[in-house]
């Protein structure tokens, strides 16, 4: 009898641990200090089509990134909107969209938009949700049948102006020619080179002066 009760407290004691350890990983992302409107900016690998876009994108040397999402807070939980190859527009846990940047081995960086423009926030969230279930944009060049991550972005905040679209350069900056993958990119689709064409970029985006960084997301 003392053994059966011992078992039944040993387990009870392991079962508690784990709802705890649970609980603590929730409340680990609940507590990161986000903020409704936040802008996760995911870095940029150094080779393939992420090391592509960095290498004819890159402003600023902190500034190296191939993806982004908006943080959207709802009844208590934490999603990010954002337009990816994978999925096409969609809404995703945050834990989700984590736990795949880390998968891969990038980072997250957390931007905000400065106070004077904080307004701008619910109308973009609204127009993120509407724009839901639409494919990606493979080929970047701008419709409005399918987005790419900062092009979803821009457009969401596009009736306050937050971000601006500006030509698009595909030339690598070490040679002053057309990027060897660009090139090739575009070759295989039997589609021009969109050089100069309007766009946008997620290290564009993060270089608006309307928003700041305020931390990396751990």
């Amino acid at each position: 009898m003392k053994r059966i009760i011992k078992n039944k407290t040993l387990t009870s004691f392991l079962f508690l641990c784990i709802v705890l350890l649970i609980i603590s990983g929730c409340a680990g992302v609940k507590s990161s200090g986000l903020k409704n409107g936040d802008l996760l900016f995911v870095t940029a690998k150094n080779s393939g089509l992420s090391g592509a876009i960095n290498n004819v994108t890159q402003k600023e040397k902190n500034a190296s990134f191939d993806h982004i999402g908006i943080v959207e807070k709802e009844n208590g939980d934490y999603f990010v909107l954002h337009a990816s190859p994978k999925r096409g527009s969609n809404k995703q846990k945050l834990k989700d969209f984590v736990e795949d940047e880390k998968k891969d081995g990038q980072g997250i960086f957390v931007y905000r938009l400065k106070p004077e423009y904080q307004s701008a926030i619910p109308d973009a969230i609204a127009k993120a949700n509407s724009m839901l279930g639409k494919p990606y944009n493979f080929n970047y060049i701008l419709n409005e049948d399918s987005y790419y991550c900062s092009d979803f972005i821009e457009r969401i905040f596009r009736k306050d102006h937050i971000f601006k679209l500006d030509p698009m350069t595909f030339i690598d900056p070490k040679t002053g020619k057309t990027n060897e993958f660009w090139q090739k990119f575009y070759q295989e689709k039997n589609l021009k080179v969109p050089e100069g064409e309007l766009g946008c970029n997620p290290n564009g985006l993060a270089g608006s002066p309307k928003i700041e960084r305020i931390k990396q997301l751990k």
